[in-house]
């Protein structure tokens, strides 16, 4: 069993590959994006290897040539409008991340989630799947550092009115870690998501989780 290493107060979550299972959507957009500037699609496992960094770098990765393509910019203005409502498609949260977050909070736990997608999305999906269980809902907007850098997490806590010291940021991906790290927070990493535990240790977490439970267990 994982040992709580000590008190906390928040726990802030990443929102693809932790609490939703949302490849399906972003896959369905960056297609769409793709297709529609004349470009084919890509699989379902490099989709998966794309996300984490925002969608801006998910084009970039996706389209052949990135950044130096002139499609580019249409590429990625088309999957922004496509994703408005494809984000839902096929989304779900994953198995017992509804129950934890609700437990949390009736356990007096500060809760919110930090991702790289647009701030309008992590807006609406965590109304949408989490209702008012998560305080506060952070993404990517104008003026603020995506993930790795801190803005974010900072951000969230300073909604909450909360510390770092209490806090723990709970992710799936290096992105994450790298987050965590530059907030100087704790993080927990879960293998669920877009990363394998493999891929996790090599990236250098310590402490890795299978499942709800497991994580139920570090947190309460």
């Amino acid at each position: 069993m994982e040992q709580k290493q000590r008190k906390i107060e928040t726990v802030l979550f990443d929102m693809d590959g932790t609490l939703l299972d949302s490849l399906d959507g972003l896959m369905a957009s960056t297609n769409a994006a793709l297709i529609r500037c004349g470009y084919p699609p890509r699989t379902r496992g490099e989709i998966r290897a794309f996300v984490g960094n925002g969608v801006g770098k998910l084009i970039e990765r996706a389209l052949p040539g990135g950044l130096g393509n002139p499609d580019y910019g249409a590429c990625l203005a088309a999957f922004k409008e496509d994703y408005k409502t494809a984000m839902f498609t096929g989304t779900r949260p994953y198995p017992g991340m509804t129950a934890l977050a609700a437990d949390l909070r009736r356990a007096g736990i500060r809760t919110a989630v930090v991702s790289n997608k647009i701030e309008s999305a992590v807006e609406a999906l965590a109304r949408r799947f989490f209702g008012d269980t998560l305080e506060a809902a952070v993404g990517d907007r104008p003026g603020r550092q995506r993930k790795p850098a801190p803005d974010g997490v900072l951000a969230a806590l300073d909604a909450l009115g909360m510390g770092t010291d209490t806090a723990v940021y709970v992710g799936d991906s290096e992105v994450d870690l790298e987050t965590a790290r530059n907030a100087g927070v704790p993080c927990l990493a879960v293998c669920w998501g877009n990363r394998t535990e493999a891929q996790l240790r090599a990236a250098g977490a310590e402490r890795i989780f299978a499942d709800a439970a497991a994580l139920r267990e570090a947190l309460l």
